[in-house]
């Protein structure tokens, strides 16, 4: 048809928390993991990765009932080795993950809750000895897909929610 111009229907307008009815997530956000006594732990958002990854070291697998389980600290905070947290957990898997580096090695495999602003839900989180990575935990795509989108370009979007005595 000459003449006839045909445009796109208007985009969405983005909001700072929302976008096409559902929450955005930064690059990077502060998150808790309330079943593993993790009140905060700053998380890069990595859609690059498929699981997400908890820095955990002194990883002890032991069995309990019959049942496969894993003993582990946490550094919950990033360039401070002062602060650690012991958790027990039970194994729900044991898988062979690729690093970033290339290395392929074979991480436990835990189900925890995660909190994420006013958001939580079930997720896997692999374990692995994150020291030389800048975040202690990593949030991959499975743990986020349906639930969230990513704004690569700012941090923070989510806030944590507010608990009786905050300002």
């Amino acid at each position: 048809m000459v003449g006839i111009r045909r445009t796109k229907p208007p985009r969405p307008a983005y909001e700072s928390r929302t976008y096409v009815g559902l929450p955005a997530l930064g690059w990077r956000e502060w998150v808790a993991l309330p079943d593993l006594g993790v009140a905060r732990i700053k998380a890069k958002v990595d859609t690059g990765a498929r699981s997400s990854a908890l820095h955990a070291y002194n990883i002890h697998l032991y069995d309990r009932a019959g049942k496969p389980h894993v003993r582990f600290d946490i550094h919950p905070l990033q360039r401070n080795a002062e602060t650690s947290i012991r958790v027990r957990a039970e194994i729900v898997a044991v898988r062979s993950v690729r690093s970033s580096s290339g290395q392929v090695e074979l991480r436990p495999v835990i189900h925890t809750q995660i909190a994420v602003g006013d958001h939580a839900w079930p997720i896997e989180l692999t374990l692995t000895n994150r020291d030389e990575m800048g975040f202690r935990m990593l949030l991959g795509r499975q743990a986020i897909r349906g639930r969230f989108l990513v704004d690569g370009g700012r941090s923070y979007l989510q806030r944590r929610k507010r608990r009786k005595g905050d300002r």
